[in-house]
């Protein structure tokens, strides 16, 4: 089959790419931007890849068009379509889908798959989940929104062997929407037989209203788990348990609390993993925060369901090495370190910077430099929570270009700790200025941040 894909540089649109090509499939793709490292990897793999969305590329004449959600109906102000392939597929009547249900049928179809869910962690915890299973020698396939360092790859199909009823594929499940013409979260396509749900918090403003309408969708997807299967619970979280308390039809398997069937004993760098209370397993690793700590009972638990001992499990964490861009040392200069992290929603800042602060102590100056880049953040509808998410910043820096609210205004609370600038060049210098030998600076956005780290090495190298 020829598939031609729009919106290939994505990266959950760039895996499906990855897979397809490596089960034989002839893979074609566009994108806006079509630039490295996902252009890189992608033409490494003989995928042909087109800047823009011309409708000229129906000369291509693939069996199948499939559509990333970055895809839209959304017309330009001189009426002149954004998107004028996605036009001429509908204007011919030619075959398209989604990512999602491509996936589905083609990639996801026999085999068990285990669903990573949540607002927070997706990508960590479906990398820990894909590592301790490949540790186990069950070799399972995984689609990860991000470049897990152990396989150095964000997706491959995997294989069954022996022992395994199916093959095993483990996906960062999203909740965003699947596509235009599919409104539903992208994870009710995925049919798990074991999911996790990780946490579950407000966010996506620009398609959900509230956290009403997000429970609803993670519903769905519980309502899609076999009662052979098992539903993987943050008990700390009472958005979770209202979603639950509509109805579930398999096992329930509960983490984070002391009363859980999972819980921990320690610090996060280094804890027993309690199985109903008793010590099944212990973990020593290089990572912070007790996010992380959570985040690896959730993997854990999931492992679990397919054979994986606890003990193996936790065994196998101890060689985890996280994923790229969570908490990514990007280099030191005169004793400053710099860092780069994923973490653009207000809870998850403040857990990156709490991990860090339990690392290094309190004595080290902690740099906070963020962009609020996510259509949630862009919209302003939890600016009043930043400070709080950046309390244990000494420093906060803040690049407000592109947005339409004061983030000043929002920052005030923090007085003399906090600066924004719409210019990222006057930014990085201002913080250059301001770091001092031992500062850890950490630069936190959803997107490529300007290239704000090559940027700040080189300025802290001319101090």
């Amino acid at each position: 089959m020829h598939i031609h894909i729009l919106g290939i540089c994505g990266t959950f649109m760039g895996g499906l790419a990855a897979l397809a090509r490596e089960a034989g499939h002839r893979v074609t793709g566009c994108d806006a931007g079509v630039y490295p490292p996902m252009s890189e990897q992608l033409r490494a793999l003989g995928i042909d890849l087109i800047e823009g969305y011309g409708a000229d590329q129906l000369a291509l004449k693939p069996d199948l068009f499939v559509i990333g959600n970055v895809v839209s109906r959304v017309h330009l102000e001189d009426g002149v379509p954004k998107f004028p392939l996605m036009e001429a597929i509908l204007d011919a009547g030619l075959p398209y889908t989604s990512g999602p249900q491509w996936l589905s049928e083609h990639v996801l179809q026999g085999r068990h798959v285990l669903a990573v869910a949540g607002t927070h962690g997706k990508t960590t915890t479906t990398s820990m989940l894909a590592w301790i299973l490949e540790s186990a020698g069950q070799q399972p396939g995984f689609l990860v929104g991000g470049v897990p360092l152990n396989f150095g790859i964000s997706a491959r199909l995997g294989r069954q062997v022996p022992g395994q009823t199916r093959p095993l594929f483990v996906i960062e499940a999203d909740e965003y929407d699947t596509a235009f013409f599919d409104k539903r979260s992208k994870f009710v396509h995925y049919r798990p037989r074991t999911a996790v749900l990780n946490n579950l918090e407000f966010d996506h403003a620009d398609i959900f209203p509230d956290l009403a309408a997000i429970e609803r969708q993670f519903h769905h997807l519980v309502r899609t788990v076999p009662a052979t299967g098992r539903v993987v619970v943050n008990r700390h979280a009472e958005s979770l348990a209202r979603m639950l308390a509509q109805g579930v039809w398999s096992e329930v398997t509960g983490f984070g609390t002391p009363q859980s069937d999972f819980a921990v004993r320690g610090e996060p760098h280094d804890f027993e993993v309690l199985r109903h209370g008793q010590a099944a397993g212990h973990v020593h690793w290089d990572l912070t925060g007790e996010h992380n700590q959570l985040n690896a009972l959730a993997a854990i638990a999931a492992a679990e369901h397919v054979g994986v001992t606890p003990a193996q499990a936790a065994e196998a964490l101890a060689h985890f090495q996280n994923v790229r861009r969570r908490m990514e040392l990007r280099g030191t200069v005169a004793g400053i370190a710099v860092y780069d992290d994923f973490a653009h929603h207000p809870t998850a800042i403040r857990t990156t910077l709490d991990g860090l602060r339990r690392r290094v102590g309190p004595e080290a100056r902690i740099l906070a430099v963020f962009e609020p880049r996510s259509n949630t953040m862009k919209l302003g509808t939890m600016k009043a929570q930043l400070p709080w998410a950046l309390e244990t910043a000494d420093l906060a820096y803040c690049h407000t270009e592109g947005l339409d609210w004061d983030a000043a205004e929002a920052l005030a609370p923090m007085g003399a700790r906090a600066a924004c600038s719409g210019d990222l060049k006057a930014l990085v210098a201002r913080i250059a200025r301001a770091a001092q030998l031992g500062d850890h600076i950490v630069c936190m956005s959803n997107g490529s941040f300007g290239g704000i780290h090559a940027m700040l090495l080189r300025e802290l190298s001319n101090k």
